[in-house]
């Protein structure tokens, strides 16, 4: 019998060139902050059903997606389970947690092989403390978040999966929140069905039509954006 794997938090290690060099707001910093960033960065390779954060759990880390796909939902809540958005590489989240050092209000799990980068809370607040540069990309995320889940909320009352799963592909393109993300995307029509709430056939059905629609193009292992703007408006007015 295989012996069971270290806790995510015991598996840490710390990130490569190329994976500090995939940190969007580590370029922003300079000198000290850097290098406090730096020696304080940890990265760890989540496993498909791993959680990074769990209801109810202190918040110690400010979580990013190296290489990977994440999904934020409420499961273990009092009320109805709710996928709140998917996180592919280049997303940070947790920030709005750690300002007010709370408890979670949400799981963070893996839907795939993902290695995830933290920075602790500690050193969140110093950077905070310290550079200008940094509160601006904060300052950024959290308003751009709070459109993204004004539009989450709106998506979540559509009957229509054609729309759902244009609206909630969008959002996975988001390039202030997502910037490792760019024009394509590698994820499966089973794992944007677990996004979108669909089974995966009818999530297939779905991407042809706004593949017809020259959207978007679905290329082997991924999807690649065409029209972001119409893909958000979605199925435009005649």
């Amino acid at each position: 019998m295989a012996d069971a794997p270290l806790p995510l938090r015991q598996r840490a290690r710390r990130p490569t060139p190329a994976e500090l060099d995939a940190i969007p707001w580590l370029k922003l910093l300079e000198g000290g902050q850097r290098e406090l960033a730096v020696s304080t960065l940890e990265v760890a390779d989540a496993e498909p059903g791993e959680r990074l954060c769990r209801i109810g759990r202190p918040a110690t880390f400010w979580f990013g997606v190296v290489d990977g796909l994440l999904k934020m939902n409420n499961d273990d809540s009092l009320g109805q389970a709710v996928t709140f958005t998917g996180i592919p590489p280049g997303g940070w989240f947790g920030e709005g947690t750690l300002l007010k050092r709370e408890v979670y209000r949400y799981n963070i799990q893996a839907l795939r092989p993902s290695a995830v980068a933290g920075l602790p809370v500690d050193s969140f607040h110093a950077l905070l403390d310290g550079s200008i540069a940094f509160n601006r990309f904060v300052l950024n995320q959290l308003n751009e978040r709070l459109g993204q889940f004004i539009a989450a909320r709106e998506t979540d009352r559509i009957h229509d999966p054609d729309m759902r799963v244009a609206r909630n592909l969008a959002a996975l393109f988001h390039p202030t929140l997502y910037p490792g993300v760019g024009s394509w995307l590698r994820i499966t029509q089973e794992e944007l069905g677990y996004l979108v709430g669909l089974s995966r056939q009818r999530v297939n059905q779905a991407l042809h039509r706004l593949s017809d629609a020259r959207l978007i193009r679905i290329e082997y292992g991924g999807l690649r954006v065409l029209d972001l703007q119409g893909l958000r408006r979605f199925p435009a007015l005649p």
